[in-house]
């Protein structure tokens, strides 16, 4: 399954209909200049209610440069959508300041219980925009599921996961991850202890929704969190057998980079008029500068060693095309002398989870991985993604760049390309209408390092 330019059948059939009523197209939002509508001066009330924004315990001010991807907005906050305190609370504490452009343009459809379909790029704040509206429309008083988010991956499951609890610290909101590769019988246990909020992937619920320990008859919200790869050959028909477990009268909100034709089918069988979001103009991220190099197979390792040994590698996620070629590489690595981790889907369950949780914690430099890692996982330090081996599809390229890059920040990503690539380079440029660069002999700082990007605090922020 590919992801094409706009000339391309594959997009000009994806759901993305400018002039349909129901959708916002990808024309972006200008800022309102902030001196042409001042506000009013508070009043003595207003000061007092605004008074618990001062005791928040907000981690420190991001000062990176981040591009249009994640600041062309309308200027709307977090605080024009209604929210209830505690959970604003959450959304500032976890480091949000204000809307990426599909938080903005989602959260307040998606508070109105209708179906959303939305298209926007990796790492632009899909996540969050599905997170708030869930959380708000919570009601604690219920002791039972309210809303199931689904992902492709267990790693996915596990982010996801977190970052809900972080949002509802405040909100006393029971969250439930459960996978495949763990044991059923300890979540046959926690879901008897009514969880509001399940997150999910497509096998394991729907055994545990099959053997009835799972109530989902009155969870009215679903969303299916990288919608392309679960309406793939992958999970065939889970997704219907999982739906017809829900109530007529639920809410799906679908989200996604790439929306093939199966997507469409879906929606026309599932979902009620809904409010379509179209936000990619373009398919790669502005911030993400990518580059090749042109190498023999046996040169590889060596191109790798002397990229290591010149770039300023914060984190960096490096993807092979199988999962023996994933541990070969991490065993030269690590004889190279570089701190290094490996993961991929043949691993047991539990090793993954260990290598993910000190990946994400900063306690090893370098990734080494399979296509596993390339669905929606955010980790903000990787600054380098490199593939060693080239993909074959220009869906795949997409996602795997789209970990570098995260949420509007600026990155490299360097393909290291064999003679027996170049067509494939050529055609995935095509299909997605981007450049990518012969490889420099000395790569400008600024394109990648957050300490060369930092913004002068006077100077206002360019933030989220």
């Amino acid at each position: 399954m590919s992801v094409a330019t706009a000339n391309s059948p594959v997009v000009n059939n994806q759901i993305s209909s400018t002039n349909n009523r129901n959708s916002i197209s990808s024309t972006p939002h200008k800022k309102e200049n902030a001196n042409s509508t001042p506000k009013a001066n508070k009043n003595n009330s207003e000061v007092i209610n605004d008074e618990w924004k001062n005791k928040l315990k907000l981690p420190p001010k991001d000062l990176r440069i981040k591009t249009e991807d994640v600041t062309d907005t309308k200027g709307n906050e977090f605080t024009d959508f209604c929210l209830k305190r505690e959970l604003l609370m959450g959304i500032f504490e976890k480091g949000w300041d204000s809307p990426s452009p599909i938080q903005e343009a989602s959260i307040p459809i998606a508070l109105t219980g209708r179906d959303i379909l939305a298209r926007a790029k990796n790492g632009t704040g899909k996540t969050g925009a599905y997170v708030i509206p869930i959380l708000e429309r919570i009601d604690v008083n219920e002791k039972l599921t309210q809303a199931l988010i689904i992902v492709p991956t267990r790693e996915l499951a596990l982010q996801t996961s977190q970052i809900l609890i972080e949002v509802s610290k405040h909100l006393h909101i029971k969250v439930m991850v459960t996978t495949g590769g763990t044991y059923l019988r300890d979540d046959i246990m926690r879901i008897m202890e009514n969880v509001h909020v399940i997150v999910a992937t497509p096998g394991r619920i729907l055994d545990l929704m099959d053997k009835n320990v799972s109530k989902t008859d009155k969870c009215k919200m679903l969303v299916l969190d990288e919608a392309d790869k679960l309406l793939s050959q992958d999970f065939k028909g889970m997704l219907d057998k999982i739906i017809d477990h829900l109530p007529r009268d639920r809410q799906i909100l679908l989200y996604s980079a790439t929306f093939p034709l199966s997507v469409e089918q879906f929606m026309r069988k599932h979902l009620k008029e809904p409010y379509e979001i179209n936000l990619m103009d373009e398919l790669t991220l502005k911030g993400v500068t990518q580059y090749y190099a042109y190498v023999q197979e046996k040169q590889k390792v060596h191109c790798l060693n002397t990229l290591f040994s010149k770039l300023r590698i914060n984190q960096s996620i490096i993807f092979c095309n199988s999962t023996q070629r994933v541990e070969l590489l991490a065993k030269k690595i690590t004889e190279l002398g570089y701190s290094c981790y490996y993961i991929h889907a043949k691993m047991q369950q539990a090793h993954r989870n260990r290598v993910f949780h000190d990946f994400r914690a900063g306690h090893c430099r370098n990734l080494v991985c399979s296509d596993l890692f390339t669905r929606g996982i955010d980790i903000q330090a990787v600054n380098v993604v490199i593939n060693f081996d080239f993909p074959r599809m220009a869906e795949t390229y997409l996602h795997r760049i789209g970990r570098s890059g995260r949420f509007g920040h600026l990155g490299i990503a360097i393909n290291l390309i064999t003679y027996d690539d170049r067509h494939t380079l050529h055609r995935i440029e095509q299909e997605l209408g981007t450049e990518i660069k012969p490889i420099p002999k000395a790569i400008d700082e600024k394109l990648y390092v957050a300490d060369a990007q930092v913004t002068d605090p006077e100077a206002g922020d360019n933030g989220h």
